[in-house]
């Protein structure tokens, strides 16, 4: 079975069942093998904050060291961001697994005129990765109510309601108190229900679960919490104390809800795995949450919310009213059947851009606007959310505030204008096109009748349905060819796109897309910028802009993999530096600890020590200075001592190191690794390395971006030899020019890795292998290469780069 027709599959089940219950959830499982007992189980429930919630427990468990699993809903993309382990969305392969597996039991049970919904076996397929991959914990976002839902086929060790109001009372009740009751059955046998409900819902959530550990604002609650508001732009304090400990912690979740959450995801953490103050504020800090009060950019400040609605939208514009802004520049899209006027109210717009997501259940933008008109907002309708985003950020002044909302919808759409990779493919046979085609799903007849065609421009990129026939329709019109994804059963979202032509076919098709609905003038400016026509990249004087850039490696460590102990002494790494700068090296990285397999931490105190005497000594040599440390304090030690780039291993994995780089408007390298120091023993599984790697660069360059970070100063790192194979190293390697679809500034470090031994050049003695990767990272595009031997890699830079451009260069 291909991907898209698994995914197809699963997209196609009924959405609704007459009569809830656990039974069809638990027959599957059955089916399967209860494949889903071992792991732990936490179920997360209530009427809002429960995946904020259930975000904060994960990230907080996963700080102390377990593996945890997060099921969560709905998506904004990708029907596999629902299921996740340890941060990696659900793979490819896995869904297919699945769906091969169950797909018998379902069509039984369909025959039997008792089909399973869609959420009651993506509920199950969540169970069955957590139980294949043996997680010591799993954390599930309950769907509707308790009692009835799916996830409740667990019996969990720990759980929560976070909130109660009104909500499907044709299914839970017409009361607060009956719709609390009924959440309440999540109730654990052996532990207390954690809550942050109040008056009858606490009633009916002590009646039912018996014992309950509250969370609040007052002081009778066991677990108290305060928000103390914004540190900055996207963070804010939270204080939360309960018996015999308290923490102050920084959240990536604005708004006076979120302390609540954290203190149920606090409460929720301490019952699972007895955590302590340091560990709690660390993982709340890394609790990222994609559409819940995301703020994107600054100037104006931009901010995407999910909120869908009245109480949603009023706890919203209370965030809102944290910052100061003049007017309010609204872009909003809701769903048919949600109370719009109420929506309206809520929030305190001077000028709307009402849209329509890319949904059945869409309302028409027109009725939006009229209510917002109502409301006294100046409304305006422009149907794509895309397109609306674009005309509220040019219609708004510096100190304005755009804020998309009024539906997830909506937010995942705006949300592709800081997400979208429109990836060039190096396409030179029939074999390489055969590979882009099947990469993005495209059935077996169409791979064979287009592969034949994709040997000009070839570009793969991910657009909404209604975007996809229209691009295909006008790029056939001009003679070039576009292949859509087989997987065309999602109701909603985006689907993989293959587009092929002449430089001159996409030039006619990008002056086409100008002016046309959709959104498809945003998407023509992208186009334009990928495959740069008409287009003249700015520069900031950084030694990559010129050309490719040798990075050296200056290794004050006593245990580095190739170089540890040649360069502790402070004069031995001066010396060397001054060594590689005289040799072409560009930029000069300072390392005070290694990443080496089974490599020992290093105290902050200890590296500090090693790294900012060499940096001081070696800024005014006539080279950048660069220090590769994975902690902020470093960091920022190394900078004030006269450093001039960051270069994180760990792809930010210390939530700090990215205002560190913001606050001094340095580049920052992000590197794609799984873990830092290198675990030998993880088993990584990529669907294909180069795409995946990519797809989770891209949140990572968006932390830092909404840190205030602007793109040229972020460089990408694709990790070879972190939690990748020689063969998927080499497979980066070859196709590193794909990563510029981030539009970022690449960089390679492939220097005496390990991944030379499957070619029997490990050790590189010679540094002979190191130096042919240079090569060919050249060919492709590096922007820098990092490197230990300067003198051999900078003149094979030289050498690549007179050849592709067909001049002599000065040795």
């Amino acid at each position: 079975m291909r991907y898209d027709e698994a995914a197809n599959f699963l997209l196609d089940l009924r959405r609704y069942r007459p009569k809830p219950g656990t039974d069809s959830t638990a027959d599957l499982l059955a089916a399967l093998g209860d494949p889903h007992e071992g792991p732990r189980y936490v179920q997360v429930a209530g009427s809002n904050g429960k995946g904020s919630t259930a975000r904060q427990l994960a990230a907080v468990l996963r700080e102390a060291g377990l593996e945890v699993g997060l099921y969560t809903s709905p998506h904004l993309d990708d029907v596999r961001e629902r299921v996740t382990v340890d941060g990696r969305k659900l793979s490819k392969d896995a869904l297919t697994d699945f769906v091969e597996a169950v797909r018998p039991r379902v069509n039984e049970r369909a025959a039997d005129g008792d089909a399973p919904t869609f959420f009651e076996v993506v509920t199950a397929m969540a169970l069955w990765e957590f139980g294949r991959r043996d997680v010591d914990v799993a954390v599930l976002e309950v769907g509707i109510g308790g009692k009835f839902d799916a996830t409740s086929v667990v019996d969990p060790v720990a759980s929560a309601v976070t909130s109660v109001t009104l909500e499907h009372t044709g299914v839970l009740g017409d009361t607060v108190a009956e719709i609390a009751r009924d959440k309440a059955h999540v109730a654990p046998a052996d532990a207390p229900l954690v809550t942050a409900t109040a008056g009858d819902a606490l009633a009916a959530v002590r009646e039912q679960a018996g014992g309950v550990v509250t969370v609040g604002t007052g002081a009778d609650r066991d677990v108290r919490v305060a928000y103390e508001g914004r540190t900055n732009h996207t963070e804010a304090a939270v204080s939360l104390s309960g018996d015999g400990w308290a923490v102050d912690a920084r959240i990536p979740l604005l708004g006076a809800f979120q302390a609540e959450n954290a203190g149920v995801a606090a409460a929720l953490a301490r019952q699972v795995a007895a955590v302590d103050e340091e560990t709690l504020a660390r993982g709340l800090r890394k609790a990222y949450w994609p559409g819940r009060f995301e703020v994107m950019n600054t100037d104006p400040l931009t901010v995407l919310d999910g909120a869908h609605n009245p109480g949603a939208c009023d706890a919203l514009a209370a965030t809102l009213a944290e910052f100061d802004y003049d007017d309010l520049h609204v872009v909003f899209g809701a769903m048919h059947d949600k109370d719009h006027r109420g929506m309206a109210a809520a929030l305190p717009a001077d000028r709307v851009w009402a849209c329509e997501p890319d949904s059945d259940r869409a309302e028409d933008a027109e009725v939006l606007a009229t209510v917002f008109g109502e409301a006294g907002a100046d409304a305006t309708v422009t149907r794509s959310v895309e397109s609306a985003v674009e005309d509220a950020l040019a219609a708004a002044d510096a100190d304005d505030l755009v804020l998309v909302t009024g539906s997830l919808f909506a937010v995942a759409e705006a949300r592709k204008r800081w997400t979208r990779a429109n990836v060039r493919k190096d396409v030179d046979d029939l074999a390489d096109a055969r590979d882009v085609l099947e990469g993005a799903h495209v059935t077996p007849p169409g791979v064979w009748r287009m592969r034949g065609k994709g040997v000009h421009r070839v570009v793969k990129t991910r657009v909404q349905k209604r975007q996809a026939q229209y691009l295909k329709e006008e790029l056939l019109s001009l003679g070039g060819e576009c292949s859509l994804s087989g997987l065309n059963s999602q109701t909603r979202g985006y689907l993989d796109a293959v587009l092929m032509g002449t430089l001159a076919q996409f030039k006619r098709l990008c002056e086409k897309l100008d002016g046309q609905p959709y959104g498809l003038a945003v998407f023509a400016e992208e186009l334009r910028e990928t495959l740069g026509i008409q287009t003249e990249p700015a520069t900031h004087g950084y030694p990559w802009e010129d050309g490719t850039a040798v990075m050296g490696i200056l290794n004050v460590t006593p245990d580095s993999f190739h170089d540890g102990g040649e360069y502790e002494a402070v004069e031995d790494a001066v010396a060397r530096a001054e060594e590689m700068v005289a040799a072409g090296a560009d930029i000069v990285d300072v390392g005070g600890e290694s990443t080496r397999p089974g490599a020992d931490p290093v105290p902050v105190e200890d590296e500090i020590d090693r790294v900012v005497p060499v940096v001081e000594r070696v800024s005014d040599l006539d080279a950048m200075v660069s220090v590769d440390t994975r902690k902020a304090a470093v960091a920022r030690a190394a900078l004030e001592a006269g450093a001039d780039v960051l270069n994180d291993v760990t792809g930010l994995e210390d939530p700090e190191m990215r205002f560190v780089a913001a606050e001094h408007d340095v580049p920052l390298v992000v590197m794609h690794s799984v873990n830092a120091p290198v675990d030998p023993d993880e088993d990584v599984h990529y669907d294909d390395v180069v795409e995946d790697v990519l797809d989770e660069l891209t949140e990572r360059v968006l932390l830092a971006e909404k840190a205030g970070l602007p793109r040229e100063k972020i460089v990408v790192d694709p990790g070879l030899g972190f939690g990748k194979t020689a063969a998927e190293n080499f497979e980066l390697l070859d196709r590193v020019d794909e990563l510029h679809a981030l539009g970022c500034p690449v960089l390679v470090g492939h220097s005496h890795k390990s991944m030379f031994g499957a070619v029997d050049r490990y050790p590189d003695d010679g540094g002979y292998a190191t130096v042919a990767g240079t090569t060919l990272a050249v060919e492709r595009g590096a922007d820098v290469v990092r490197v230990h031997d300067v003198a051999e890699n900078a003149a094979a830079v030289r050498v690549a780069e007179a050849t592709d451009d067909g001049t002599d260069r000065d040795a």
